[in-house]
């Protein structure tokens, strides 16, 4: 069986060598390994990155789990250049993408995670009647971005909707609007990948094709 590694290094990219305009998806399940999984592949393919992070410590566990992924990050010897964008990260893909070839064609930018990100609005427009309205419209101005975005890319999800359905209101609503989250910006992804148990699978190569019909 293949590691990690080598499905990393055996994954195609379009342009020069070593470089890629691809937009990658990656989700999973909590502890899945998608996350390291989104690491590997940036390593193998590009020279430096830009690690968007969207988590908040709003607690010591989430704390703790910030500093691990930091240290991780450290110890792994790749060139990251660390930023959080809690909630402004359709802003943030902008300017990045406003920057010189010279700077970014070879640098990934990987962006770690998008359900955070949503969880973060949500928790801001708590008080807001039209949430709903106003979450639809920051994932598709985050979904603009990701297919207007022309540099290496690689974006981290969870699929929470694939355990058991959550008993109140607020949880029901929130599953939706990752599902539906991860749906729009997945069709913008040239490439997407589940991760189960540490083992990533190419989505859109097995993908249904209705052409096919």
């Amino acid at each position: 069986m293949r590691s990690i590694d080598d499905q990393c290094n055996s994954i195609k990219y379009d342009g020069q060598e070593g470089t890629s305009t691809v937009a990658i998806f990656v989700t999973g399940g909590a502890r899945s390994g998608k996350s390291h999984f989104a690491e590997q592949l940036a390593s193998k393919k590009h020279d430096s990155g830009i690690y968007i992070a969207t988590s908040e410590a709003l607690d010591d566990e989430m704390a703790e789990r910030i500093r691990k992924h930091q240290a991780d990050r450290i110890s792994s010897g790749f060139d990251w250049d660390t930023v959080e964008v809690p909630l402004q990260l359709s802003d943030k893909l902008r300017e990045l993408g406003s920057r010189t070839s010279d700077e970014m064609s070879r640098r990934v930018v990987l962006v770690d995670c998008l359900t955070l990100w949503l969880s973060n609005w949500f928790f801001a427009l708590e008080a807001k009647a039209n949430r709903e309205t106003m979450l639809q419209h920051e994932i598709e101005r985050l979904a603009g971005e990701v297919s207007e975005y022309r540099y290496p890319l690689i974006i981290v999800s969870n699929e929470v909707g694939d355990g058991i359905v959550p008993m109140d209101a607020l949880s029901r609503q929130y599953r939706d609007a990752a599902g539906r989250l991860n749906q729009a910006v997945a069709r913008h992804c040239e490439q997407a990948f589940l991760v189960t148990a540490g083992i990533p699978i190419d989505l859109k190569r097995f993908a249904f094709q209705w052409d096919e019909l």
